[in-house]
């Protein structure tokens, strides 16, 4: 079988160049564009099989739009997207392949089912927080997984995230409600990316960490997403769908 070729967007970032040392060591797939700030889109898009993109919300609709007029299907692991970049990406998926995910680590995950596992069998009795961490040149703030994480757990709670998230407490905010979830993000350093789930309870607290040592864990679960995508009808999927996950 011939290897699925790769375009990888935001060619030049941490993610983009990760993946690409990723993608020569995998037989599976080659790497036969890179595009990234100032570099033409459609005269790259028609060589390859899957667009990887790694780069800015701002880029998505011409990205979206390229790959929904060619035919490509595309693996987005660019966070931080307002509800219209969203809105494009959903509608896209009536036509197109897409795997939209806010973290693409096998292990992050296994941590996102358990963390509803973990909900729905400790029940309302429990406060729900989640804190990450993560380098200082960080751009978005929480992070797409803690995100993803606090939504899982208001899904699970049966609680509008919207109305549930309290980004950070300062000053005399009263008693805790158990219908809020504190969401908290940390910056400094060079920290790949830390997420802990935090559930206490009357007497006891159960936490859900994972760490992240190297970018190419996520690296690695796009290449994964690419490869199963290549084969799917169109459709908005995440990595849960890849790993077979799905509830």
């Amino acid at each position: 079988m011939e290897p699925s070729k790769l375009l990888v967007s935001g060619c030049l970032g941490r993610m983009g160049q990760t993946i690409i040392d990723c993608a020569a060591r995998d037989p599976e797939v080659t790497v036969v564009a890179r595009i990234d700030i100032d570099d033409s889109l459609f005269a790259n898009l028609p060589e390859c099989d899957v667009a990887i993109d790694f780069s800015v919300p701002a880029f998505t609709r011409e990205l979206v739009r390229g790959c929904a007029e060619l035919g490509k299907p595309l693996v987005m692991g660019t966070t931080g997207h307002n509800d219209g970049q969203l809105a494009v990406l959903r509608h896209a998926a009536a036509v197109l392949p897409i795997v939209l995910a806010p973290n693409f680590s096998v292990g992050v995950n296994a941590l996102f089912w358990l963390t509803r596992k973990a909900a729905e069998i400790l029940g309302p009795g429990f406060d729900l927080e989640v804190v990450e961490m993560h380098h200082g040149l960080k751009q978005d703030a929480p992070s797409g997984t803690a995100k993803k994480l606090a939504e899982i757990l208001a899904d699970a709670r049966e609680l509008d995230y919207a109305k549930a998230a309290r980004h950070g407490r300062e000053g005399l905010v009263g008693p805790r409600s158990h219908s809020e979830i504190g969401v908290h993000a940390l910056r400094g350093g060079s920290v790949v990316g830390d997420h802990t789930v935090v559930l206490a309870g009357p007497g006891e607290r159960l936490e859900l960490t994972h760490r992240a040592a190297s970018r190419e864990t996520f690296a690695l679960g796009a290449i994964r997403a690419a490869k199963w995508l290549h084969s799917q009808p169109p459709g908005l999927y995440d990595m849960m769908d890849v790993l077979g996950l799905a509830p």
